[in-house]
């Protein structure tokens, strides 16, 4: 190896989770339910902010985990565990966003209880939801219902940068890989999200909204 050049990572060696999936490569159920398990409250955490219905996104969980199990004997440890599956989960989600977004234009009824906050401000979807308006303080509930519906208000992919980093507490450098951008690109994606969660969440900031509550939209110290 010449001076200066990157010794590849050994996934293998260093995520337990990489070891796991190459036993489910060799056909061990076991090794598959153990990362089911690890995995599917994470994962169901994420695809419900990103799409914004439980129900939908508990289907969407089940899809990411038939696809992992169905590319078991192709899978190569690339990649931690973890940037793998979400790079699954980022991929069913944008194809189910897109499929609603077809049905809608199509005039096709939403499903009951999807998530309309993409073309709806905070403020509008707080007076649909029983006066959440930043004249008041809120409870824990209503406070975490704002920043919920903050978080779906974002595009789709500064929402997932945003989860990924929160939620999947991701170096810039996986996100990067999960999402398929550059790091630039990935730095620039959470910068934007944070700044317009911040200016949606600032009314509520300054009527006492909980700090812990508005730490997605805080600047991170992410490793590289």
């Amino acid at each position: 190896m010449s001076v200066g050049e990157t010794q590849p990572i050994n996934y293998e060696l260093h995520d337990p989770d990489v070891r796991l999936m190459l036993d489910v490569r060799k056909g061990n159920a076991g090794a598959f339910e153990e990362l089911v398990l690890r995995y599917q409250s994470r994962l169901l955490t994420v695809l419900e902010h990103l799409v914004g219905n439980r129900e939908l996104a508990e289907d969407l969980a089940q899809e990411v985990f038939l696809r992992v199990f169905r590319a078991r004997e192709r899978y190569e440890p690339g990649a931690k565990f973890s940037t793998w599956l979400f790079t699954i989960a980022n991929n069913v989600a944008s194809n189910a966003l897109r499929s609603r977004g077809r049905r809608k234009e199509v005039g096709v009824p939403q499903q009951a209880g999807a998530s309309e906050s993409g073309a709806m401000q905070l403020d509008q979807m707080a007076k649909a939801n029983s006066g959440l308006m930043p004249t008041r303080a809120l409870d824990k509930a209503e406070a975490a219902e704002v920043v919920r519906q903050a978080i779906e208000s974002l595009s789709e992919r500064q929402r997932m940068a945003l989860l990924l980093s929160k939620f999947e507490n991701m170096s810039y450098q996986d996100i990067a890989s999960t999402m398929e951008l550059t790091v630039q690109a990935t730095k620039s994606l959470l910068s934007r999200a944070r700044v317009n969660l911040r200016d949606i969440l600032a009314p509520y900031v300054e009527q006492g909204l909980r700090p812990s509550l508005t730490a997605a939209a805080e600047d991170d110290d992410i490793d590289e």
